[in-house]
């Protein structure tokens, strides 16, 4: 293992103690296996980046943007990590903090749609 990756994966272990309240709301109803039956797992390291939540077999994953992804420069950071996730063959899905808080059962649902469409496609 490279010395980046290694500090990946250092950095990912360090991120799944200091989730994001939204983050953990959403943690609680993805592990162990309650969407459906998928599996989830959590601050995944991924090339340099770290996904907030991965379906690996399926090659999805879901992104929780707060407030901290609404400034310009936060933005196009943003845009040039989806590109570089897509590029590995990755699909983003993202979900807005403020979405978790005040509609969960519908981000649940369309997040389920979203894996059950993917599944199908392989």
């Amino acid at each position: 293992m490279r010395d980046g990756e290694k500090n990946t994966v250092r950095r990912a272990r360090s991120l799944r103690k200091t989730m994001t309240k939204s983050e953990v709301i959403l943690w609680q109803h993805l592990r162990r296996e309650q969407l459906g039956g998928y599996k989830f797992r959590r601050q995944v390291p991924i090339g340099p980046f770290i996904a907030d939540f991965a379906r690996v077999e399926l090659s999805l994953i879901v992104e929780v943007d707060g407030a901290t992804h609404a400034e310009d420069h936060e933005m196009t950071y943003d845009a040039h990590r989806t590109r570089f996730l897509e590029r590995q063959s990755w699909s983003v899905w993202r979900v807005q903090s403020l979405d978790i808080y005040q509609a969960l059962d519908g981000v649940l649902e369309l997040l389920l749609l979203e894996c059950d469409r993917l599944k199908a496609l392989k």
